[in-house]
């Protein structure tokens, strides 16, 4: 999930941000590139809690979703988990299995003894190629129908998770930079929103609430929901439409069956 245009916060979301103030100093918003919640990697258990602190905090923007579930998933969304398995791993060998489902699925339990243990999340998967991202969707959504409560959920248990991940000063500098402590309803010359991505690309994607109805951005997988617009309601729809995948080509004489091309 990504920012609008205006800034960026690229460096808080994939260890740049240190660098990133270390190289350069913006004189302006519109200088950072923001790259909000982008690829979260979900490690510490301490992060965790910390997310679904905030699921229950505002679990009335998607009421209809029972539990915060997390998802393994490939980076680059070319690459499946095999079997995929975590569990939480601490001081003195502190171990608890979490029950993955073939879809990467899972939810991950309150522990006190998780937390002295000080935990990390321990996938089966290689860091580097998957990712751990927290899932919000209202039951009977159908996979190309987003509700715009359950985005604005996800979005604030993604940053609960950064905040806690990243370095106070990190979290006070964006604070600033922001001029706002709630990331998910920042906005910048009127406008606000945040890049969502599916699993396929994307020919458009409409915003709908009753009678009403907005065209949003997309580029790609990504589609941009202002989150942070209340003149929506959580119960607006994000409907969209998948580019059409590419058929192969046929060939063929006059007589003779159809067939694919090699």
């Amino acid at each position: 999930m990504r920012t609008l245009p205006a800034i960026a916060l690229a460096v808080l979301f994939a260890n740049g941000i240190p660098a990133a103030a270390q190289d350069s100093k913006p004189d302006s918003p519109e200088e950072i590139k923001v790259n909000a919640m982008r690829d979260p990697e979900v490690r510490k258990y301490a992060a965790i809690v910390a997310g679904l602190d905030a699921f229950d905090k505002h679990h009335g923007m998607a009421p209809q979703v029972p539990e915060l579930r997390f998802r393994v998933e490939g980076r680059d969304r070319a690459d499946k988990p095999v079997l995929p398995a975590a569990r939480l791993g601490g001081d003195d060998g502190f171990s608890l299995a979490l029950a993955v489902d073939a879809d990467g699925m899972f939810t991950v339990p309150r522990s006190r003894a998780a937390l002295d243990a000080n935990s990390e999340l321990v996938l089966n998967q290689k860091r580097a190629r998957f990712r751990v991202t927290p899932v919000v969707r209202s039951p009977g959504m159908p996979d190309h129908v987003r509700r715009l409560g359950d985005l604005r959920l996800e979005c604030r248990v993604q940053v609960a998770i950064i905040k806690e991940e990243i370095p106070l000063w990190v979290v006070l500098a964006a604070n600033t930079i922001l001029r706002t402590r709630d990331w998910c309803g920042f906005t910048f010359e009127g406008k606000s929103g945040f890049t969502f991505k599916h699993t396929h690309k994307l020919r458009s994607a409409v915003l709908v609430d009753g009678n009403r109805s907005a065209l949003l951005e997309t580029e790609g997988k990504g589609f941009r929901v202002p989150i942070g617009d209340t003149r929506w309601s959580d119960d607006t729809l994000v409907e969209l439409e998948l580019e059409p995948e590419l058929e192969p080509a046929l060939t063929g004489t006059a007589g003779e069956t159809p067939r694919t091309a090699p």
